[in-house]
């Protein structure tokens, strides 16, 4: 009899334990759902940019809910046109894009 307690002991923490990951599994897909992308174009990767790249991969960006995504885009002239068009929000580029 013992036994069969303990085996129905183990199985509910199992399924305790089971439900609570699931259950957190549907708060992140409704987090993420909800979250509103901006798109960011660069010219270069480059050790200025260090605390963006920190930010977006600690996930402080989702806290306040962005979704960012990222794109190499070569040329200052490129970035340019990208934002101009609406293609991307934001643009890092040097002084050459302005001048």
């Amino acid at each position: 009899m013992r036994k069969f307690l303990y085996v129905l002991l183990i199985f509910i923490i199992v399924l305790a334990i089971a439900s609570l990951f699931f259950l957190d599994l549907n708060k992140n897909e409704e987090k993420n759902s909800s979250l509103e992308k901006i798109t960011v174009a660069e010219v270069a990767h480059t050790i200025f940019y260090a605390p963006q790249y920190a930010a977006i991969s600690q996930g402080f960006f989702e806290e306040e809910g962005l979704e960012i995504e990222l794109l190499l885009t070569p040329g200052a002239d490129k970035v340019s046109a990208a934002v101009l068009s609406g293609d991307v929000q934001i643009g890092f580029s040097g002084s050459e894009a302005c001048i």
